[in-house]
């Protein structure tokens, strides 16, 4: 049923900017244009990561991964918290959007010479947003000292942040990896500050239909960057039957990896929010779970860069850890994911991650599109696992842990 918009002359459109409990539950199209920007910050993370592999090369790439993921989960999480359907959320939204966008031009040169623009860019949008949301709430003492507890975590992440921006090398990794620490456990801890405390568990209400679709959304998002991957090094340039069997295999591995992700925990996920007895649990753990299982899928597609570009030959070490390990940091996400909503971990997942480290001395000899299409026999077992385990038996109820 489609609730009317409120009247502008009502206390609701007129008074602070909450969501309402009682109203639409749906996520709204600026949300959805919202996320544009990620599919371009995803895709330049996955390709900067394959122009100079190596772990330094990867460090820098989860850094930047979880620089972008905090800035879209934390404005989710406005958007869940206050009704994005109000002209100043919707202008709050709009402002993180040129800022995340600025963010993404910065990407493949955020560890030289373009550091001050990434990380003052990211500066600028958590700490913008708190000032500007508690103007905006003060007629609500409680969701202005919700604001400002957060906004006090974001000013001390600031400062190692801005250090990291002004100098190079392992010491800017060191400075913006002490960032994201604080960032990330401040955000897990319900942001403590002395004086005022952690946020209430009254203010950590989260709206099930809303929060899990976004997430769910997001996921797409990854699995966009594989399909754009697959679509831009597509190339005849090499044998024409090895390139279109690299192609394929490319293929069916995103799209097993969709299928993994939504089988029962990904259906259910809004269904296990509210069975909970406790549903703020969900707000402090499905940011760290999505982001492990999107790691993967980045990384997956730059597996698909570097075989779709050289399908033959012997498979690196350092190719060998992308293409089997892009899998892997999925299926350890996608077990921590099932154990949010159903309180067991499938014999599938770890020994998926298995069959993968089995598997990876002999990868070494074969060239890479072999070693992918090992990764996908491995991802189609779990596939199978799953679907032997449901068949023919009354749907699961989601029961996650206390």
């Amino acid at each position: 049923m489609h609730l009317p918009a409120p009247d502008p002359a009502s206390p609701q459109a007129s008074g602070p900017p909450v969501r309402d409990p009682e109203g639409p539950r749906r996520v709204t199209l600026l949300e959805l244009f919202f996320d544009l920007v990620y599919v371009v910050a995803l895709a330049l993370i996955s390709r900067t990561m394959v122009e100079r592999l190596d772990w330094h090369s990867a460090g820098q790439a989860l850094i930047m991964l979880a620089a972008v993921w905090w800035t879209w989960a934390i404005t989710t999480l406005v958007t869940d918290l206050y009704d994005p359907e109000r002209t100043e959320i919707k202008l709050l939204i709009s402002a993180v959007m040129f800022g995340a966008l600025l963010m993404t031009t910065a990407i493949p040169e955020a560890f030289n010479d373009r550091g001050l623009v990434f990380a003052g860019t990211y500066v600028a949008i958590h700490l913008g947003r708190g000032l500007f949301l508690m103007p905006a709430v003060r007629r609500q003492p409680q969701t202005q000292r919700r604001a400002a507890r957060i906004f006090i975590w974001f000013l001390v992440s600031a400062v190692p942040w801005l250090i990291g921006a002004f100098v190079s090398g392992e010491a800017r990794i060191i400075c913006w990896t002490i960032a994201l620490a604080i960032d990330y456990l401040g955000f897990r801890l319900a942001y403590p500050v002395p004086g005022l405390g952690v946020v209430p568990e009254t203010q950590r209400n989260v709206t099930a239909e809303h929060l899990s679709e976004r997430y769910q959304q997001f996921f797409i998002i990854a699995l966009g960057d594989c399909i754009l991957t697959i679509g831009t090094m597509f190339s005849l340039e090499h044998n024409e039957a090895e390139t279109i069997a690299a192609f394929a295999v490319a293929f069916l591995t995103t799209l097993l990896l969709w299928r993994i992700y939504v089988h029962k925990s990904g259906e259910l996920l809004p269904s296990a929010i509210k069975a909970s007895e406790s549903p703020s649990r969900f707000l402090f753990s499905a940011p760290y779970t999505h982001l492990l299982m999107i790691s993967g899928v980045v990384t997956t597609a730059s597996g698909f860069h570097l075989v779709l570009h050289e399908p033959t030959g012997e498979t690196s070490p350092a190719w060998l850890a992308v293409i089997l390990g892009g899998p892997a940091l999925f299926l350890a996400g996608r077990a921590s994911f099932e154990y949010e909503v159903f309180s067991r971990v499938s014999w599938s997942r770890p020994g998926g991650i298995l069959a993968l480290l089995t598997i990876a001395p002999a990868a070494l000899y074969v060239p890479p599109m072999v070693t992918s299409l090992g990764a996908l026999l491995v991802l189609v077992a779990v596939a199978y696992a799953d679907y032997r385990r449901s068949r023919g038996k009354p749907p699961e109820v989601p029961s996650p842990p206390h």
